[in-house]
């Protein structure tokens, strides 16, 4: 089998977004190629859709139903385990991907030797192939047989793991997975698995559709969420250490730490209008503290802040009743100055 293609779902049939993606990936032009997909304990008639899937292309689909919720990791892992292609691709059901999306990540990385492909990708807002916002997040300088500098460039900007493809035999002769039950899961798995790139390649070309809309995670940010994005950057920073990949890499491994750990999820947190806590911000304030006490004069600090954050960092790191009270009030004034 050429490549395995997994899917987790979890109550996508709605508005037509699972079908959509769906039938994307059933009419790819590489041929010699299965679809895992895998329900996450749906509430909703989303298994039902899939194994119409299933039904109507023997031997191209096969669903996993799993009766335990497992978040979006984990139901990864459950395809993981089933995958028997050369080549690992993933796609968020709600999304999808030109027809010949994998062929053309895959045949970049048998011509190159690359055991990582990834491409550019489109925000939509509308079921379509017509383009939108185009992001080309990677560039030159991050691909070709990997050294020290150019990993060090790719940990800071990874980019979604959506949109490669990955050789099999990265993924398991590196015991490569998820971390199950969380949200944010690529957030850990991600630096990790970039840790073991040896060639990664890039098509400036935006092949991946990515489908924005009220239900997305990027929109949906409450008290869980946040904890789940903490948690997250804790198993990655965990795994990085047992891993040995740390001190070798701790410049950058602090930088991507500092922001999603810390930074994404401070400001995230403070705008959300009810069961926030201080003790949350304390545990924030505490564990950078901790790991990385000197953070702020990491090379890279900022780069992705603007001058109010950094000021508010500033002021946390000082006194964190003061930045808590001062930061909330801030933000109380601009939302009654907007009604």
């Amino acid at each position: 089998m050429k490549l395995s293609v997994i899917v987790p779902v979890y109550n996508m049939a709605a508005d037509n977004k699972l079908a959509y993606c769906m039938d994307s990936l059933v009419n790819q032009t590489i041929s010699d190629y299965e679809i895992i997909a895998v329900n996450d304990a749906s509430t909703d008639n989303s298994l039902d859709v899939l194994r119409k899937y299933e039904k109507e292309n023997p031997g191209k689909v096969k669903v996993i139903d799993s009766p335990r919720n497992r978040k979006q990791g984990g139901a990864r892992n459950l395809g993981l385990k089933e995958a028997t292609g050369e080549w690992i691709g993933f796609i968020d059901s709600d999304d999808w991907i030109s027809p010949d999306f994998y062929e053309s990540l895959i045949q970049k990385g048998e011509e190159t030797g690359a055991d990582v492909v990834g491409c550019g990708f489109t925000v939509v807002h509308e079921h379509t192939f017509e383009p939108g916002r185009v992001v080309l997040d990677l560039n030159p300088e991050q691909t070709g047989v990997i050294t020290k500098e150019k990993r060090k460039k790719l940990l800071q900007n990874c980019g979604s793991m959506v949109m490669k493809v990955y050789r099999a035999s990265l993924i398991r002769e590196n015991h490569l997975s998820f971390p199950e039950g969380i949200f944010y899961e690529d957030n850990c798995a991600g630096p990790i698995w970039a840790m073991y790139y040896k060639h990664f390649e890039y098509i400036q070309k935006p092949m991946y559709y990515y489908y924005q809309h009220e239900d997305s995670t990027v929109h949906t940010i409450t008290v869980s969420r946040c904890t789940d994005r903490v948690k997250a950057s804790e198993l990655m920073l965990k795994e990085l250490k047992e891993r040995g990949f740390l001190e070798e890499y701790r410049d950058v491994v602090e930088s991507i730490f500092t922001t999603t750990f810390f930074v994404n999820t401070l400001f995230s947190y403070m705008r959300i209008k009810k069961g926030r806590k201080l003790s949350f911000v304390k545990y924030l304030k505490k564990r950078m503290q901790e790991e990385f006490p000197d953070f702020r004069e990491n090379e890279n600090y900022g780069k992705y802040m603007d001058e109010e954050q950094k000021k508010y960092v500033n002021i946390l790191m000082k006194n964190t009743l003061r930045f808590y009270v001062q930061y909330s009030l801030l933000w109380w004034y601009r939302d009654c100055r907007k009604k």
